[in-house]
């Protein structure tokens, strides 16, 4: 009898550790959207501009972010006179990128498909599940020398995973780790390596009652690494067609 009392015990301990862990886990992430206003006016965004500067190497970079809820995600930049952009859509994309080449190049299929959670003006955190998403609590962790809950995202669409770092204080996200391709190396052929893309967050700020971070930087030398910093942030504005093409 006593066996089996202690068996019941340890069978309810899992199942009440699961169900413990699942919640805290929902709650982390629900504090998070209570604290950016909550996720019904995120997922009331249908637009997004963001415009800014990013600096880069020494050198400053005009940057425009456009985005249509669920069907356009668009960055034009512009330095010293030349300008370029990238488009992603929900079918196909284009990059224009003068120091590389002078023609506009269409975007690769995979390639395409990898860039759509750009889209989801929202983030993969809101409504999670639903967009087939899957969470964990990793436990806390610092990050920028704060004390942070870690929340490990895998998205469903790819299987890639992207790491939050949420501040236990302002339950803000202020930095995100993932797996990214890198630029090939400078030898012709040399294929890009995967390399680790943190990405910090910072100076938010209310936008039509939205928090928005005002700074996202990445750190490091190199093309990757830079700092931006916007001071023009607008929601829901009417998007022209001409934003969904090269030019």
């Amino acid at each position: 009898m006593k066996n089996i009392v202690l068996f019941v015990v340890f069978i309810f301990g899992i199942v009440f550790m699961q169900f413990a862990q699942g919640q805290t886990v929902d709650e982390v992430i629900n504090k998070y959207l209570d604290a950016r206003g909550g996720k019904d006016k995120l997922n009331a965004i249908k637009s997004l501009y963001m415009e800014g500067i990013r600096q880069m190497m020494g050198t400053d970079v005009t940057i425009r972010i456009t985005k249509v809820q669920g069907k356009l995600s668009r960055t034009d930049f512009e330095m010293g006179g030349t300008t370029g952009y990238t488009i992603i859509t929900t079918n196909q994309g284009w990059s224009f990128i003068p120091i590389r080449s002078t023609n506009v190049e269409p975007m690769p299929a995979d390639r395409v498909k990898a860039m759509q959670p750009d889209l989801d003006i929202a983030g993969p955190l809101v409504d999670y599940a639903a967009k087939g998403n899957k969470v964990q609590l990793l436990g806390k962790d610092t990050a920028d020398g704060k004390s942070c809950y870690k929340v490990k995202l895998t998205l469903g669409s790819s299987g890639k995973d992207i790491t939050y770092f949420i501040d236990t204080k302002t339950d803000m996200i202020i930095q995100t780790r993932q797996m990214t391709m890198g630029m090939g190396g400078r030898n012709a052929g040399t294929p890009p390596k995967e390399m680790e893309m943190i990405t910090d967050y910072a100076d938010y700020g209310l936008v039509e009652g939205v928090m928005f971070p005002h700074t996202i930087s990445n750190p490091g030398a190199g093309p990757s690494g830079g700092s931006t910093t916007f001071d023009k942030i607008e929601i829901n504005k009417p998007v022209p067609d001409s934003q969904y093409k090269p030019g």
